[in-house]
């Protein structure tokens, strides 16, 4: 009974350790046109996004993805690809871009947009540690 006990106790301990340290933070700083992704806490990437242009207002605040897709496509901007979606909020969701040469400015209709291998990237990321566990914060 005691091995049964503390093999119980020890499964349970990694299992929760394991969940409560696997956390992914995407903050997106519309200023400066940057996101920076957080594993546990610490930094792991700087990335040049293209947010909301003029008219087009990407939604500030603190998200959970609600769905990801590895390929999709927009269904209001004439079937544009965006690769590695992850959706936050509605029709909002960072993802994959072609208009690299725009990233590090405003260029969307409100979506983040990334580089493609950046996008992969984050994807991953969220994906292996769930939805639940990832975070997408939209600061000014």
């Amino acid at each position: 009974m005691r091995i049964f006990i503390s093999a119980f106790i020890l499964i349970t301990g990694f299992f929760l350790s394991s969940a409560m340290a696997a956390s992914v933070e995407a903050r997106i700083d519309l200023s400066q046109q940057k996101m920076y992704v957080y594993q546990n806490g610490r930094l792991k990437h700087k990335w040049k996004i293209s947010t909301g242009k003029r008219g087009f207002s990407t939604p500030r605040g603190s998200y959970r993805p609600t769905r990801m897709y590895k390929e999709y496509y927009s269904k209001k901007y004439y079937n544009s690809p965006m690769p590695y979606s992850i959706f936050f909020r509605g029709g909002y969701a960072i993802h994959g871009t072609g208009s690299i040469k725009r990233l590090g400015s405003r260029a969307s209709h409100g979506c983040v947009r990334l580089h493609p291998n950046n996008a992969r990237k984050l994807y991953t990321m969220v994906k292996r540690v769930g939805a639940r566990n990832a975070r997408i914060r939209v600061v000014k």
